[in-house]
């Protein structure tokens, strides 16, 4: 995976982390933040590998679907954005 798809499936995960199951946000954390594979992800929770696998791809699509819909990622960067221009205003 790209880092810049980790970035912003990371983010994703940060804004709407809270809607996805436990077991989803544990899963899709050990794999982008902790960079696990399934395998090791299913060892650790004695899961096989495909139901880690469906559970992140189902979790992923969610977070997906839920930022088509709510865009509360992509104003959270549009903010940031200017935020940082201001500042080089006020730097200069």
């Amino acid at each position: 995976m790209s880092l810049e798809k980790n970035i912003r499936l990371s983010k994703l995960l940060d804004a709407y982390g809270a809607i996805l199951s436990q077991s989803q946000r544990e899963a899709v954390s050990d794999f982008l933040l902790y960079d696990l594979g399934f395998s090791e992800i299913a060892e650790n929770k004695n899961i096989s590998r495909q139901a880690v696998k469906d559970s992140i791809q189902k979790a992923i699509s969610k977070l997906e679907e839920l930022e088509e819909k709510l865009g509360l990622v992509e104003r959270i960067d549009a903010l940031t954005k200017e935020i940082e221009k201001l500042k080089k205003r006020e730097e200069e």
